[in-house]
């Protein structure tokens, strides 16, 4: 290998900030990830499709240890996730540990999850005052400059009863981008809102991708996928199908399973 070959090698090792090795995943009988290997480098904004049921949403859980793994390897910015290792053994984290590398990687579900008795502002404020225990005042100057961000400084007293759907998520990614992730891990944001709210948290997702923000996000969303995203991965029964630039994937897709699914939604 060349020192040119070395050094490339060498800056793409570095580069890469998610790392799977092996992911396999049972519920029960139910193989749902079947060896999954998958490199996301920083910046990247990866775009995941596929049918229902196809492992997409466990994927994502398990890189943040919401699931155990019961194969395989992840690593975020280096660090090895949900395990220590001890020799040649690997032990799991402790629920304080977990968290606390959890804190790292933001996620955002398909329902808003926010705390109803809590304003926007105090939903945004939460993690970083009861997880990483940050002053009350600086992460309020932090929270009301990311409600802004996302277009609801004005919405920052209102309870997520008061706000619109599309709303709501909005107030979620700023709550997640509140505890200063390394990479946002969006599953579905869109599926559970209305048609006409769906293009306000697009836009969000698409300013973060523009101020390289690193992303995973499960979509159906197949133009904003193919808008947005670096690299476009089809994953069907528990394994990576396909992957690529999204043009090229969606485009002339190479397999048949691939142009099946494509079909169908596009």
């Amino acid at each position: 290998m060349t020192d040119v070959q070395d050094r490339e090698e060498s800056r793409t090792q570095r580069d890469v900030l998610i790392r799977a090795r092996g992911i396999r995943k049972s519920f029960g009988s139910q193989q749902v990830l079947r060896g999954i290997d998958l490199d996301v480098q920083s910046g990247e904004v990866c775009c995941v499709i596929g049918p229902s049921g196809s492992g997409k949403s466990t994927l994502l859980r398990c890189i943040n240890h919401l699931e155990k793994l019961d194969g395989g390897q992840i690593h975020v910015g280096g660090e090895l996730i949900g395990y220590r290792r001890s020799g040649n053994r690997l032990h799991e984290l402790s629920v304080r540990e977990a968290a606390r590398q959890r804190a790292g990687i933001g996620m955002v579900f398909q329902r808003f999850n926010l705390f109803p008795h809590r304003t926007a502002l105090e939903n945004v404020m939460e993690g970083p005052r009861q997880v990483k225990r940050e002053p009350a005042a600086e992460v309020r100057e932090r929270a009301l400059a990311l409600l802004g961000r996302v277009g609801l400084r004005d919405k920052a007293g209102s309870y997520p009863a008061q706000l619109s759907g599309g709303q709501q998520q909005r107030v979620a990614i700023a709550r997640a981008l509140a505890m200063r992730p390394q990479v946002m891990l969006f599953d579905e944001p869109t599926s559970a809102l209305d048609p006409e709210l769906v293009g306000e948290v697009l836009e969000t997702m698409r300013s973060l991708a523009e101020e390289g923000m690193t992303m995973i996000i499960v979509t159906h969303e197949i133009g904003f996928a193919r808008e947005v995203a670096d690299t476009l991965i089809f994953i069907d029964e528990g394994v990576i199908v396909e992957q690529g630039p999204p043009r090229d994937v969606i485009a002339a897709p190479s397999h048949e399973r691939t142009r099946a699914f494509l079909s169908k939604v596009l």
